[in-house]
């Protein structure tokens, strides 16, 4: 049984609602009970139940993210129940959009009171796809008049899409769908994106590596739009040629753990197949580890620049270089650095500077 959760976000009026309508039509096509966990702020505002009906902000975002955890669950339990194949668990919002809503103290009086952190509960979905807002890049089209409980004014659409960008930068798959195009062709760039997580035949992965110089890791750390990750990963012992890894990656003591095997199509494109792992299963796996093979450790700035997100790679054995690395939806897309990221090369199908290839040769 196949079951996957990907989240819908999005700035205000940013096509959350058609993007449903989209996402059912073309997955049932292709085989898949498609499941939409509906937004719990809408259903609690036009409910009565809001920021400025409760006792405070604090004691709402309390009700609403313990209500979206809880519906989540649900829809995970039903979806194990059903005799289905392939399952599409689509959440309208997860429970970080709830983050751009909050201060950080309380947001951290949120994560304690339902008994988890931000790492656990941002990284439980398998993929993010965030619509901008209409009122970025397509400000004739933006409009309240079609949910009673969006009340933004354009520049405060601007700013809260921004702040939602920032609450999910740091999922290992996060995507975000600009308004380039027109309407209809950002649907069909958001099922292409969607279409490309699943995999289709085959899950591939079109990734681009550039090595750069060190960054300013204070300028990193002060952006919103950047999140810290630590990340050890140990190689596996195969038989066929797979590259095998497993990988804990986290912050100040909250960790998730993924399996994932890799197999090159080409320099830019290849299979991988990724599994989520309990702290269980990735400490037996450990066991067989490849002792040719150091872990590898480093600490990841995941960085949302523009509708691109890199993943900055500063590894303890390096003190004037770094990798920088960008998954594309096509070989041909632009890549737009940041002027504060000083590209030396291009490495892409550098073997050299594959990961695997560093566990065999640093010290």
């Amino acid at each position: 049984m196949n079951i996957k959760k990907i989240v819908i976000t999005g700035g205000p009026c940013a096509g959350k609602t058609t993007a449903m309508s989209w996402i059912q039509n073309a997955f049932t096509q292709f085989g898949y009970t498609v499941l939409f966990v509906p937004e719990t702020a809408t259903e609690f505002i036009t409910g009565g139940v809001a920021p400025w009906t409760c006792g405070s902000n604090l004691d709402y975002q309390k009700c609403q993210v313990k209500l979206q955890i809880e519906k989540e669950k649900l829809f995970e339990q039903a979806a194990r129940s059903m005799k289905a194949d392939k399952i599409l668990i689509v959440c309208d919002r997860g429970v970080l959009d709830n983050k751009a809503y909050m201060t950080p103290a309380e947001f951290s009086a949120v994560m304690d009171f339902v008994q988890s952190n931000e790492v656990e509960l941002r990284d439980n979905y398998d993929a993010v796809f965030h619509l901008l807002t209409a009122a970025k890049g397509a400000k004739a089209f933006y409009t309240t008049e079609n949910n009673s409980a969006r009340i933004e004014s354009i520049e405060e659409a601007i700013a809260l899409d921004n702040k939602i960008v920032a609450a999910w930068t740091g999922h290992p798959h996060f995507r975000v769908i600009d308004n380039a195009t027109d309407f209809e062709n950002k649907m069909k760039r958001l099922i292409a994106e969607i279409s490309s997580f699943l995999g289709g035949p085959e899950p591939y992965e079109i990734e681009r590596k550039f090595l750069i110089e060190y960054p300013d890791i204070n300028w990193l750390e002060n952006l919103p739009n950047c999140q810290r990750i630590e990340i050890i990963q140990t190689y596996l012992k195969t038989l066929n040629g797979d590259e095998v890894r497993v990988r804990q990656r986290g912050i100040d003591g909250n960790y998730i753990y993924f399996q994932t095997t890799k197999r090159s199509i080409n320099n830019m494109k290849r299979v991988e197949i990724e599994r989520r792992l309990s702290k269980e299963e990735y400490l037996q796996l450990l066991m067989n580890a490849d002792t040719t093979r150091r872990q590898i450790r480093k600490t990841r700035y995941c960085l949302t620049f523009g509708i691109q997100c890199f993943e900055i790679d500063i590894y303890p054995f390096w003190r004037d270089k770094a990798i920088v690395e960008i998954e594309l939806s096509d070989v041909n897309d632009e890549i737009k650095f940041p002027k504060e990221l000083k590209v030396i090369k291009e490495v892409t199908g550098d073997e050299t500077y594959n990961n695997a290839s560093l566990a065999l040769n640093i010290k």
